[in-house]
């Protein structure tokens, strides 16, 4: 939707409320819904503010201590939030609403926030770029649906509820008809925002599915990433329903996004494609190095909490070995696609990550195994699980956390600022779960202790 289509929209009465989000730390849509008229009139020109707390909370929004960017003592200010038009979309499930992400700056010409999401990744890009290179991109987010809306969930402390199937439906027609009209409405209306999707099947767990969009432009896919999971949210709030994107919400196997990476050339032609092993050019095998060299100590990016860690066990179809492989569903990354068609699929992030810090990842390697030259390892032709050499996956966010803050790399790859930023993220939510009893603790201890 172009800004003159939205102005015609509201001169005509259809659009009567625009939205404009920011994306915060956990991946999540924040901001404001303005009414139409006074957004054209005043937002257009000047954008918003918004409290900079908004990256400098954990994910409950309590303040926390820790942050240079936000703090009591720094008067928790604002931060400008400039509208981008390029996200200009209609909203489908909402009434009357228009939406569009916004980018942030310091006020009076502070420059951009660099610690923000869409910021990190269009650094990273900016870096490609000066090899020649342009990254794309698509994910595919898995949810578990329950039959209990958010607020049943909520008051029965996320326990006992009803997953929309009661059996594995992987790949299963009869089994997701059972809930096809909201996996209809969620892409159709998805359609209606711009995004392109593909398709929706079943997974294994109960209740679980994965809705598949066309790849795009990096930021781009990251963009339809966010919007797609916040409105599959909407949709099913208003069905009665609700549905987790945690990476592990039960015992059974985890919601997994794994993330396709390609490369472009100046020319538009993949920049993957070569004469090398597995058809990889020598940017690709280069590429494919430095992805693997890199995937520890940038795990925080990938698997940002503590529960995303649960879904590494052997066997889980979520990773443990850092190998690659061809169409290798036991490696953390498999090589897919033909000819053009050519890329990786990163299997290590669970549906629970920010899309714009794991794809600035992705680059940040791919832009260290060209700029070192990284020989890429043997390729993994059996089952990378028993691979006892391979490095493996960091089993816990305080593995991660040491990996992140010790990298020379990630301080190269994304300033200091960065790298203290969600180090700081990562170690708020660890004292959090350590002060925490859990239901673990009182089962295994309230009376046998």
């Amino acid at each position: 939707m172009t800004l003159e289509q939205l102005r015609v929209a509201v001169a005509e009465g259809e659009i009567d409320t625009v939205a404009l989000a920011l994306v915060d730390m956990q991946g999540r849509l924040q901001g404001k819904r303005f009414h139409a008229p006074y957004f054209l009139d005043q937002v257009v020109g000047h954008g918003s503010e918004g409290c900079n707390y908004l990256l400098a909370v954990d994910v409950d929004m309590n303040t926390v201590d820790g942050y240079a960017m936000s703090s009591w003592e720094r008067g928790y200010g604002d931060f400008v939030m400039k509208p981008d038009f390029d996200t200009l979309r209609r909203v489908p499930w909402q009434p009357g609403t228009a939406m569009l992400l916004a980018d942030l700056e310091w006020p009076d010409g502070g420059g951009p926030v660099v610690a923000s999401p869409r910021q990190i990744l269009r650094g990273q890009l900016d870096r490609l770029a000066a090899h020649g290179l342009t990254a794309y991109a698509g994910t595919e987010l898995e949810f578990v649906l329950f039959r209990d809306s958010y607020e049943q969930a909520l008051a029965r402390g996320y326990r006992d509820l009803t997953p929309a199937n009661q059996y594995n439906v992987d790949y299963s027609l009869l089994g997701t008809a059972r809930v096809e009209p909201l996996l209809r409405r969620i892409r159709n209306q998805m359609a209606g925002a711009g995004l392109t999707p593909e398709s929706a099947k079943g997974e294994c767990n109960l209740g679980q599915h994965e809705i598949a969009f066309r790849y795009d432009e990096a930021v781009a896919c990251a963009d339809h990433h966010v919007i797609y999971k916040n409105g599959a949210k909407e949709i099913a709030a208003q069905e009665g329903m609700s549905i987790t994107f945690m990476a592990k919400p039960n015992a059974r196997e985890g919601n997994s996004c794994h993330i396709h990476f390609s490369l472009r050339d100046a020319s538009g032609g993949s920049a993957m494609l070569g004469d090398g092993p597995a058809h990889l050019s020598v940017t690709g095998q280069r590429v494919l190095a430095g992805l693997l060299a890199t995937m520890r100590e940038l795990s925080l990016l990938f698997a940002p909490n503590i529960n995303s860690y649960k879904r590494y066990q052997p066997g889980s179809f979520a990773p443990t070995a850092l190998r690659w492989g061809t169409d290798n569903r036991t490696c953390a990354l498999r090589l897919v696609g033909h000819g053009q068609g050519m890329r990786v699929e990163n299997r290590v992030p669970g549906a629970d990550v920010n899309p714009y810090l794991a794809i600035a990842a992705l680059v940040a390697g791919a832009v260290r195994g060209i700029e070192q030259e990284l020989e890429l390892p043997p390729e993994c032709t059996g089952n990378a699980y028993d691979d006892a050499e391979a490095d493996r996956v960091p089993g816990t966010l305080r593995d991660a956390l040491t990996l992140w803050e010790s990298s020379t790399m990630a301080r190269e790859a994304f300033g200091a600022e960065v790298v203290a930023h969600y180090a700081n993220m990562a170690r708020v939510e660890l004292s959090a779960f350590d002060a925490a009893v859990t239901d673990w603790e009182l089962t295994r201890g309230f009376e046998r202790l």
